[in-house]
């Protein structure tokens, strides 16, 4: 990772409450707004870093590739705009020839408060809760408590199994806030593999550098 790939995204926050959210993406990923731009964020994902197709795909092939690759990510926009999303993140560069099959998703959370709660409250309970199939543990991110979840979704027998982490972060100096970090990846076929952990490690690895910033 280097402070190149630094992504900022505004976030409509109260005044007194942090204006943006900083991560640095490893090289390779990009981020696709939600909100506005995605069309043009799109267009330059397809036909600017995606130079490359995955080997095996014949030359004549490649405009093919990128049409479904195109309706695939739109897909995905949509779907991850219509549950609050802010921000997608995309692998969009081969590695040996092959692109990785992962995601993660910045989005406003729905945790409705009638008054004012600790966070800490909100996420004890979350952990009180538990995640069907997985495990919820307390973390910190950018100095403050928030909560990690670790699990593999019950699916349909068409989809394939997929290795699902997620971050639940208290915005800032804004109670009744919170946002969430969400990854996805079906990884080598096994949700268990050594190679999937990896890619669980290197979105850990992304999230550690989750900040908040006022400009």
């Amino acid at each position: 990772m280097n402070t190149s790939d630094l992504e900022k995204q505004p976030l409509p926050l109260k005044t007194t409450a942090p204006h943006r959210y900083e991560l640095i993406l490893p090289p390779g990923w990009v981020r696709i707004p939600l909100r506005e731009g995605t069309k043009e964020a799109l267009e330059k994902v397809l036909f600017s870093h995606m130079g490359q197709v995955p080997e095996g795909i014949p030359r004549d092939d490649a405009m093919r590739f990128r049409l479904d690759m195109r309706r695939q990510l739109e897909k995905q926009a949509r779907a991850a705009r219509r549950n609050g999303g802010l921000d997608l993140y995309l692998p969009v560069r081969p590695r040996g020839g092959i692109f990785l099959m992962a995601s993660f998703i910045v989005a406003e959370m729905p945790i409705a408060q009638e008054h004012a709660v600790p966070p800490e409250a909100v996420l004890a309970q979350l952990v009180d809760d538990g995640v069907p199939g997985g495990v919820a543990t307390r973390v910190d991110v950018a100095g403050a408590p928030a909560l990690r979840r670790d699990h593999r979704p019950a699916l349909d027998e068409e989809e394939l199994p997929t290795r699902r982490v997620d971050y639940v972060i208290p915005v800032a100096n804004d109670p009744g806030r919170w946002l969430s970090i969400t990854f996805s990846t079906p990884g080598d076929g096994d949700v268990d593999s050594e190679f999937t952990g990896v890619l669980v490690e290197l979105f850990d690895a992304v999230v550690s550098t989750f900040r908040w910033s006022h400009e």
